[in-house]
């Protein structure tokens, strides 16, 4: 510290010394030098610039620095919004704040700060959600008038007692600084009197100029701007006055002892505060130990250099150490400065267009989130762009997440008219499940249940409870139906034998060569499909135990399993007239059309679903494989009905 470091100081100091012992020939007290003038720069002044230069973090008051309160409202808001749950309500805060302002209000500035920023945070969060509120109905925002909030009015009559209350203190402050004045300038105008009275007696003056100094080191600070002025005017004072006295050597001697003593102190203070690990705090201690330094009187010549040198070293020490630490502040702060822009510019790479999917809005909120997660571990950035570089993240995350919101409000209105239809479907279901014209309900429930697997997905807590009210109806229908037509029932277990007969054929057939092995089996598979349907109980495991059959023998004949199914089709193609393949070119038709509506409500779900479950859902994984084995039907079904198109021409 340059102040520090000040010759001319030390040469004053030398000076003023050097003439008390040229012009003084008497003896007095031995105490007489403790009071001898110092022309050592005053603390306050000494050290006041740097601290003022090195402090990057100056406070601020509430009512001068709005930046600073949406600094710290800007940082507490990168929390998750998982712990907005834990943040007080207005009525709590206005609570907090009364019983803050029962404390002594030099005490309470931090808190209050805090409830201040969490209040008008919680405060412009409602209003803007009024606002937003107010928009979605549809109504003219130029028209909006935010409504009066009576909690919001008791909070400012807070805080405006908060600053009367501050004010008062700070009068309190300026009129005590005041009185500090006038009492330094009442000691100062009389050590003018005695340096100025030559008839006085010395030692009388002595002990009066003792006991002012002691007055003057008991008062406390003065306005800034008087404080140099105090100091010179003191320190002319007491020179002009030991220039009155006559002090002999014996005095000077233990005067000088005594100061050096002290001085010796200071030294080994501030040697000690060189190994403190915090930085700061050792500096401000440096500081109120320059400040003693300047109170003591001189030293003896011989060392008078000597211990200010040590003194001055230790300074040295302290004072390049709070520099460093500043300096690796300000490094680091502009480290967190590039983190944070990087940060930023990731955010900046995220696009919300082409996001029309569950998935495809995860995935970018998950990158979204883990950025914000990053973002709370670094620290400030340098303060004059701190502000300026959290303004611009902040609106970037916003902007992703309105148009997230937006997204959802559009799939919600898509799900609730998707509701609305499935409702209107059920109730006509239900409608029609006592009805006996059953051809012609027959029909008309086919096409409900078409309809209702090509409306869209409705939300899971609606879908269940739907679909089993709409099944529940159509199956009381076709039961009724069922019963209805026990003669259909006759002849589907009469079929059952015929094939059951015809599947013992194919499980007992010989193999010879190939080809004549596959022409026997594809006449029993062509007699085997001519035959029609049998119980809807046997239907699966009827037909599980022909496809082992038939495969058994495919496989020792080394035909693919396409080929094998195929082929099978073709054969029957060749044995069936035109009406017949017209038939089933209309059968393969609608289960082509309804496995294409199928495949199509199956790849909506998923969406839904997976929008709603973690990665790896086994629902999920189950639902696409069964989407993969559809088209792979679908395909199958393509090819029949081009080889029945091409056998019709």
């Amino acid at each position: 510290m340059d102040s520090l470091e000040n010759k001319d100081l030390q040469a004053a100091e030398n000076v003023q010394a050097e003439d008390a012992v040229n012009e003084v020939e008497t003896t007095v007290s031995a105490e007489e030098i403790a009071e001898a003038p110092q022309a050592e720069t005053p603390a306050e002044e000494e050290t006041e610039a740097p601290q003022a230069e090195e402090a990057p973090q100056a406070e601020e008051s509430a009512e001068e620095t709005p930046a600073a309160e949406a600094c710290a409202e800007a940082e507490a808001e990168a929390a998750p919004k998982a712990e907005k749950s834990a943040m007080p309500s207005k009525e709590e805060l206005v609570e907090q704040f009364k019983e803050l302002l029962n404390g002594e209000v030099s005490d309470i500035k931090e808190q209050a700060e805090q409830l201040k920023t969490q209040f008008y945070r919680i405060y412009r969060q409602e209003q803007e959600a009024a606002r937003k509120a107010w928009e979605e109905a549809e109504e003219k925002a130029e028209e909006y008038k935010p409504v009066a909030d009576e909690i919001e009015q008791n909070f400012r009559q807070l805080l405006n007692i908060y600053k009367e209350q501050r004010a008062e203190a700070a009068a309190k402050r300026e009129a005590e600084l005041q009185q500090n004045l006038l009492r330094k300038e009442n000691i100062i105008e009389q050590m003018k009197a005695m340096s100025e009275s030559e008839g006085a007696d010395v030692m009388d003056n002595l002990q009066k100029m003792r006991d002012l100094r002691e007055e003057w080191k008991g008062i406390g600070a003065v306005p800034a701007t008087e404080t140099t002025r105090l100091w010179k005017e003191y320190n002319l004072c007491q020179e002009r006055f030991y220039d009155l006295v006559k002090i002999n050597n014996e005095l000077r001697e233990y005067d000088f002892k005594k100061n050096l003593e002290q001085k010796t102190q200071l030294c080994e203070q501030a040697e000690a505060l060189q190994t403190k690990e915090d930085v700061v705090e050792a500096f401000r201690q440096l500081q109120q130990l320059h400040d003693e330094w300047a109170n003591i009187g001189p030293v003896a010549r011989e060392v008078r250099e000597e211990i200010w040198n040590r003194f001055k070293e230790a300074s040295t020490v302290i004072n390049k150490r709070h520099q460093d630490y500043f300096e690796r502040l300000h490094a680091l702060e502009e480290s967190n400065r590039q983190k944070k822009q990087a940060i930023i510019d990731q955010l900046k790479e995220i696009s919300t267009e082409g996001l029309n999917t569950n998935k495809l809005w995860d995935e970018a909120t998950e990158k979204i989130t883990t950025l914000q997660a990053e973002w709370r571990t670094i620290g400030f950035a340098p303060k004059k762009v701190n502000q300026q570089i959290y303004e611009e993240y902040r609106a970037l995350c916003d902007k992703f997440f309105t148009a997230k919101t937006d997204f959802y409000k559009q799939l919600r209105e898509e799900l609730n008219r998707n509701l609305q239809k499935k409702r209107a479907l059920l109730r006509h279901a239900e409608e029609l499940k006592d009805s006996t014209e059953w051809k012609e309900t027959t029909e008309k429930m086919v096409k409900l249940q078409k309809e209702w697997k090509e409306t869209g997905a409705v939300a899971r807590k609606y879908s269940d409870e739907l679909w089993k009210q709409f099944s529940a109806a159509c199956d009381h229908f076709f039961a009724q139906k069922k019963e209805a037509n026990k003669d259909v029932i006759s002849q589907e277990k009469e079929n059952l034998k015929q094939k059951k007969a015809i599947l013992q054929e194919i499980e007992a057939l010989e193999i010879t060569t190939k080809d004549e092995t596959l022409k026997k089996l594809r006449e029993l598979m062509g007699k085997y499909q001519q035959i029609g349907f049998v119980p809807f109980r046997e239907k699966e495991k009827l037909y599980r135990q022909y496809r082992e059959a038939t495969d058994k023998i495919f496989d020792q004949l080394q035909v693919e399993a396409h080929n094998r199914r195929f082929a099978a089709f073709t054969e029957e193609v060749e044995q069936k007239d035109e009406n017949a393949l017209m038939q089933d070119r209309r059968r393969l038709m609608r289960q082509y059309e309804a496995l294409q509506q199928d495949i199509k409500t199956a790849e909506n779900n998923i969406l839904f679903f997976s929008s709603a479950n973690k990665k790896g859902n086994k629902l999920v994984e189950d639902m696409q494989r069964r989407i993969n084995e559809q088209k792979m039907q679908l395909k199958d079904l393509e090819a029949r009905i081009n080889l029945i198109d091409s056998k019709l021409d």
